[in-house]
């Protein structure tokens, strides 16, 4: 590990190869074993590519394992349900939440109440509704660059990159944390409301900072990528060559995410569901959710309304449990990633 000129953290592995071949006819068995060496070399780091990090955090090679996530808890009374009745009636496992939201409160109650909750944190860096906002918990003079004229946080990912600086990044990301460890919750992950952390690379520079230093895992996919590749082809493109300094750094890494259920009509979810969970493939993949009830403001609040109502019904839904013990997926969290993460060698 070494630290930048510009005081980010970075880590650093480099392979030196020396290797002198006299071209000469008694030299031939030296140059067998040089070629022999090289061919060994590229089959061990073959194969060590081709294991996906499930094996490494002590899955069988063709166990596969998942992540039943919910974004946005905390945004609304309705989103704070969502995520309530998901994971007590259902099969959902872990949640992130969007600190700066109103109703943060009512889920921390929520979670002192169920204390080994996977409770990540939805790094919030818009307030993207017309009519339902919130601003920077860093405050406004802290970090202008994130808010608008109306003193919110910006309504797009765009606006963001366009006027808010690493550094006002980096000052809200640590007082997100900073409120949710005052509320007293474990912090177990950190993800991106809306992508914003992965927009641009010195954003992402400033999250991973703060993860490897705080020792929390962070969302990062470095595996086979199937789902990710096909959704966010150009992140995936980006993220891929830094998962082993992630992994290196003492934390997790997971093999794919998917994040397009929101994007499915109410009525095809769970047969679009069901198809790709019989279609997995061995690793540990993450499929994201925004459960909801349809309380009488979450329609004022989103036009997605509709289908996060129907994550929630698809996550109570008794066949998705029975379909996952048919397929024999193992459920786990980033509580338990981070735990294997600690004791891999």
């Amino acid at each position: 590990m070494m630290r930048t000129r510009d005081g980010e953290i970075g880590i650093e592995l480099e392979w030196r190869c020396s290797l002198r071949v006299p071209l000469l006819l008694w030299d031939i068995p030296m140059r067998v074993f040089a070629y022999l060496s090289v061919f060994l070399l590229g089959f061990l780091m073959t194969s060590q590519a081709a294991q996906t990090y499930a094996e490494r955090l002590g899955w069988k090679a063709e166990d596969r394992v998942l992540i039943l996530h919910i974004d946005d808890a905390g945004m609304s009374h309705g989103s704070n349900l969502g995520v309530m009745q998901s994971m007590e009636q259902g099969v959902a496992n872990s949640l992130s939440i969007m600190m700066p939201c109103p109703w943060v409160p009512e889920l921390v109650n929520w979670i002192q109440q169920n204390p080994t909750v996977d409770s990540g944190l939805h790094l919030t860096m818009t307030a993207e509704w017309k009519l339902y906002r919130w601003g920077p918990l860093a405050g406004k003079a802290a970090v202008p660059g994130l808010v608008d004229a109306q003193g919110c946080l910006w309504h797009s990912v765009e606006q963001v990159c366009a006027h808010a600086s690493p550094d006002e990044v980096e000052k809200e990301i640590r007082a997100q944390i900073e409120r949710a460890e005052k509320l007293g919750i474990e912090i177990t992950h950190l993800d991106s409301h809306m992508g914003t952390l992965f927009a641009r690379a010195d954003y992402f520079e400033r999250f991973l900072k703060v993860g490897i230093e705080k020792q929390i895992p962070i969302l990062a996919v470095g595996g086979h990528m199937t789902h990710t590749q096909e959704e966010n082809g150009a992140a995936a493109k980006a993220l891929l060559p830094l998962a082993p300094k992630i992994w290196a750094a003492g934390l997790p890494v997971i093999d794919d995410l998917h994040t397009s259920v929101t994007s499915w009509k109410p009525t095809e979810k769970k047969e679009r569901l069901f198809k790709l969970i019989r279609e997995l493939k061995p690793g540990i993949t993450e499929i994201l959710f925004h459960a909801s009830v349809m309380t009488e403001e979450l329609p004022l609040i989103t036009g997605s309304a509709a289908s996060r109502h129907a994550d929630t019904q698809l996550l109570k839904d008794p066949e998705l449990k029975a379909l996952l013990r048919e397929q024999n997926i193992h459920l786990t969290t980033w509580r338990e990633l981070k735990k294997r993460r600690d004791a891999a060698k």
